[in-house]
């Protein structure tokens, strides 16, 4: 099992700034990607951006330029610098992470507001 706990959420103008943050712990070993998920109220969840162990990333077309993920797997973190922030950016966070088997973990989810 693998446990996620996002943090870093808030409210923002639009054109600013967040970090959010997603520390994991149990089977850590077992992990391969890590990323970030967002649900805006009365959608799908989407991807926002992943990256894998080896450091490959991907990104929601919508925030390519603006969103940086990144990865720290000495302290099992990943992390998703938000710039030039706008409101349909806003939704809940969700951080996950698939193993080698196959299996996604997913954390609790952090919200994240863009004011306009």
């Amino acid at each position: 099992q693998v446990q996620l706990v996002e943090s870093g959420g808030g409210l923002v103008q639009t054109g600013g700034s967040l970090r959010v943050s997603c520390a994991a712990s149990g089977s850590i070993f077992s992990i391969d990607s890590m990323g970030w998920y967002r649900q805006a109220p009365g959608k799908q969840r989407e991807l926002v951006s992943s990256i894998t162990s080896s450091g490959r990333v991907r990104y929601a077309d919508s925030v390519k330029g603006r969103f940086t993920i990144s990865r720290d797997n000495a302290k099992h973190r990943v992390f998703l610098q938000m710039n030039s922030l706008k409101p349909e950016d806003t939704g809940v966070y969700y951080c996950v992470a698939d193993n080698w088997s196959g299996n996604d973990y997913w954390g609790q989810g952090t919200q994240v507001t863009v004011s306009s």
